[in-house]
Parts: structure tokens; C-alpha cells; sequence
């Protein structure tokens, strides 16, 4: 009989060495490629639509099928012109390494199953704590699929230590500038509506403390329970980071958990000039770190750290009946006891190396360059004068729109223009340029996190806006 979905040994290195073709290709020449992609749901059925085929087909139209119709309809979060929500610069090593984990189905939940997988997650965490100063010996953590799930497991746990299980007065408190992440994980949790404070931010966008500690005095006079403060590391629209020290303090004096968030601008730790934006990091009780971010690898890797890994095992762990013969010692880690999930992917491997082979000095010099290809930009966009600065360069990312000092144009034309703008660069598909809103403007929004952006593609898609921008209000006029 034959077996049901084994390939002959020629049949599977055909097969991979064509997908590892592709792949070198992908990366070889991704900068000739759009890196936009836009189909409506109509066109998308119209191509893929159909009912499981009951009899398979070669495997090399199948694999045919899928370059000429799957990647082609995907943006390209890597390419040197993908400058909106959060890039995904990712690399090599790491996307091999993930083809590893992945080819050998490595189950990285229990110890005894996968020993190897477990102590490079903890080896490679070890690194991650030393990194934020966090303590090594006692400190812990777990790689998540992102910083959605990092933030969820960050927020269980504080809810299980500060409250309990009665947390029906219990009070959370984050910025309108926090991660929406950070909501739907309040929201999944079961709190209420009203147990939810945010709090407005400054003029930079840094959450605001007067207005945090008045909440919090109100909320005791009225015998609720404050639990947990969520700051932001690296904010997505504007890379603004809190006031951390000032919000330890706040945490230490009040009893309060404190969760930092820093999913995306966290591993600018490894710049000096992010490291003192970051100051205070370390004296977080959790905090969230994308890898798949700024540490530059392929999706999915979030990574949640704790100043005590008892947290994290004396919240989830479980010990069913037929788990009952994998327990290890204490030092040989489970990590279904960490987190969520039980069965969990080898994360840690791609992580492990990428960093092995390329060293942390090249990571550290990546994040560098893209602070500083960021600050670049700005004074690029300062000595314009159609240009207008609403968000300074902070860890890479930069807001701003067009304003030229010869119109007086008014504000809802402007939001309209800026709009514009943006969804004309997105249609030629020459860039991803997307906007946000500030302080009640449309504003053009450049995240800058790429090492292979330069500042010529900036300055190219600059053009490509006053361009756009010309053709707009010459058409406006008539």
C-alpha cells in the first residue's frame, strides 16, 4: 500500500529546492516590486472560490498556482517602500530557521517532548531579560505569537496577583495613545466598560500624569480597586514612549501592576540614542517585545517578560491526567505552564540564529540607522515649505502633511488633501503610505523600522506626494 502523503526522496528535493528558489528570488529582487497589493473580495473569489477537490493535482501546479496568484496579491511588508502600520523587515536566517522548526514539526510545550526547543526559549529569553536589565535568576517569560497575545497573557496575570478572583472593582488605566491590542485584551478578560480609564495624552502624546493621578485618587475615593497601569514603549502612531520612571513611581507609591507595552519599540534597547528614550524600562513588572517587529524577524514571534517567572507558572499552570508523565524538575521548563497555548510552534529557533549569526552588533547598527534615517527625513521635510512636521522623528516613525506656506488652506481642506495624497501614492502602488490622525488632523505617517529603506526611496516617494499634491488642487480649482 502506499503510503497516504509520502513523496519519493527526489519528488521532495525537486519540490524544496524550488521553493528555496523562490524564496532567494523573493528577497534578490524585492526592491523591482510593488509593494503594494489591492483586490476587492469579488476579484479574490473570482480566482480561489471553490469547493475542496476531492482528487489532488501535481504538486508543482498547485506550487505554480500559488506564485502566480497568492503572492502577487499580498503586500510586500518588507519592501524598502512600506512605510505604514508596522513594517516587516525580516531575514534570512531566520526565515530558513522557521522552515526548520516547521520541516521538523518541533512541538515546543513540554520539556521532555522537545528539550532542545525549550532551553533555546530559555536561553534566548535570558538574553531578552539582560537586554532591559530585567533580573536573569528569578526574571522569566514566553515567546507568543505576537504582541496581541504578549499583552492578553501580560494582563491575566497581573488581574490573577493584584485581584484574584473577585475583580468586579477592579480598575485598569492606559492612554488614548496605548495599543488597541491592549483593549480587546481587557475586553476578552471580561472587564466592563466602566472599569477602563484612558487617559488623555500631552501635546507630545505622552500620557498625562496629572490627569492619571486625579482618576486614580477618584477611584479610591469611590472604593474601587486600581490595579494596573499600561504604558507605552514605542507608541504605533507616533513612536512616542511614556514616562516611564515617572509612572514606576506612580505604580510602586499606589500598588499598582505595571505593564509596559513595548511591542514595538522595545528593541530600540539596543540603540543609545533608544536606550535613554527607554529609561525606566526596566522597572516594569511585565513587559511585551515583538521580535517580529523591530528585532527583525518573520511573523510570528511575540515575547512577554516578567520580573518573576512564578507569575506566569503559578497563573497558568494545569496538571491534567494525561500531562502527568512529562512533568520535569523545577529548572526544565514547560512552557504550556507560561501561557495560553499548549501545543506551541519552535518560535525560539529563528530568533536563536539569526542572533548567533549575525551577532547583536548588527541588530544594535540596524535599529541606529533607522533612528537616524528617521531624524534624516525630518530635516528633509523642515526645509520644504510645503511640509509641516506634526509628530517629530521618534524611534523611527515620523507624522506629518502637506501645508505649503503659499496656501492658506483651511483645515477640513487640508484633511482632505492629505487624504488624497495618501490614496493616490497607495493606487500607484509605488508605496504603502497610509494615514492616522493627531490632535484632529489627517497626517501622512512614515514608520521607518526597514534597514534596506533608504533616504533616496524617501525623498523619491516625497516627489511622488507634491506631485499628487499639485494634481489635486489644479483639479480642486476646476
Amino acid at each position: 500500500m502506499k503510503p497516504f502523503f509520502d513523496l519519493s526522496v527526489e519528488e521532495m528535493k525537486s519540490y524544496g529546492y524550488k521553493i528555496v528558489d523562490l524564496i532567494v528570488s523573493h528577497y534578490e529582487h524585492i526592491e523591482s516590486k510593488k509593494p503594494v497589493s489591492t483586490a476587492s473580495r469579488k476579484e479574490m473569489d473570482t480566482i480561489f472560490l471553490q469547493e475542496a477537490p476531492e482528487k489532488g493535482m501535481p504538486a508543482d501546479k498547485v506550487l505554480d498556482f500559488v506564485m502566480e496568484n497568492v503572492m502577487p496579491n499580498s503586500n510586500i511588508s518588507s519592501h524598502p517602500k512600506a512605510f505604514s502600520f508596522v513594517p516587516g523587515p525580516s531575514n534570512f536566517i531566520s526565515t530558513m530557521a522557521d522552515s526548520l522548526a516547521t520541516g521538523f514539526n518541533i512541538f515546543s510545550g513540554g520539556w521532555i517532548v522537545s528539550p532542545a526547543a525549550a532551553e533555546l526559549e530559555i536561553v534566548t529569553l535570558n538574553w531578552l531579560l539582560k537586554m532591559f536589565n530585567f533580573p536573569v535568576a528569578q526574571g522569566g517569560g514566553i515567546f507568543t505569537s505576537g504582541g496581541s497575545m504578549a499583552n492578553l497573557t501580560a494582563l491575566v496575570t497581573a488581574r490573577r496577583i493584584k485581584c484574584g478572583d473577585d475583580f468586579s472593582d477592579a480598575i485598569i488605566y492606559l492612554s488614548d495613545q496605548a495599543h488597541s491590542s491592549n483593549i480587546k485584551a481587557i475586553r476578552v478578560l471580561g472587564f466592563k466598560k466602566e472599569q477602563i480609564r484612558i487617559i488623555p495624552t500631552d501635546i507630545e502624546f505622552k500620557f498625562s500624569i496629572n490627569k492619571l493621578k486625579n482618576e486614580i485618587a477618584k477611584d479610591r475615593l469611590k472604593g474601587k480597586k486600581p490595579f494596573c497601569i499600561i504604558a507605552s514603549a514605542g507608541t504605533t502612531n507616533t513612536g512616542t514612549v511614556d514616562p516611564l520612571d515617572v509612572l514606576a513611581d506612580i505604580c510602586e507609591k499606589e500598588n499598582l501592576w505595571f505593564h509596559i507595552d513595548g511591542a514595538y519599540g522595545g528593541a530600540a534597547i539596543l540603540s543609545k540614542k533608544g536606550s535613554k528614550i527607554l529609561q525606566g524600562i526596566e522597572r516594569a513588572d511585565s513587559l511585551t517585545v515583538d521580535p517580529h517587529k523591530w528585532f527583525f524577524q518573520p511573523y510570528e514571534i511575540g515575547c512577554l517578560l516578567v520580573k518573576d517567572a512564578s507569575w506566569l507558572s503559578n497563573t497558568f499552570s494545569e496538571k491534567p491526567a494525561y500531562l502527568r508523565d512529562i512533568e520535569g524538575n523545577e529548572s526544565e521548563i514547560n512552557f504550556y505552564d507560561y501561557g495560553i497555548q499548549l501545543t506551541r510552534r519552535f518560535r525560539a529557533l529563528k530568533f536563536y540564529m539569526s542572533i548567533k549569526t549575525y551577532g547583536l552588533e548588527t541588530f544594535k547598527e540596524a535599529i541606529s540607522y533607522n533612528i537616524d534615517l528617521a531624524e534624516k527625513t525630518e530635516d528633509t521635510l523642515r526645509k520644504s515649505k510645503n511640509w509641516e512636521i506634526v509628530s517629530p522623528a521618534t524611534l523611527a516613525i515620523i507624522n506629518f502633511r502637506y501645508n505649503p506656506l503659499d496656501l492658506n488652506l483651511s483645515e477640513e481642506t487640508l484633511d482632505k488633501l492629505n487624504q488624497e495624497i495618501s490614496a493616490r501614492v497607495v493606487a500607484s502602488k509605488e508605496a504603502l503610505l497610509v494615514t492616522t490622525i493627531l490632535q484632529n488632523q489627517i497626517v501622512i505617517r512614515m514608520c521607518l523600522i526597514n534597514p534596506k529603506t533608504t533616504i533616496n526611496h524617501i525623498k523619491e516617494t516625497l516627489e511622488q506626494c507634491n506631485k499628487f499634491a499639485i494634481e489635486i488642487l489644479e483639479e480642486w480649482k476646476k
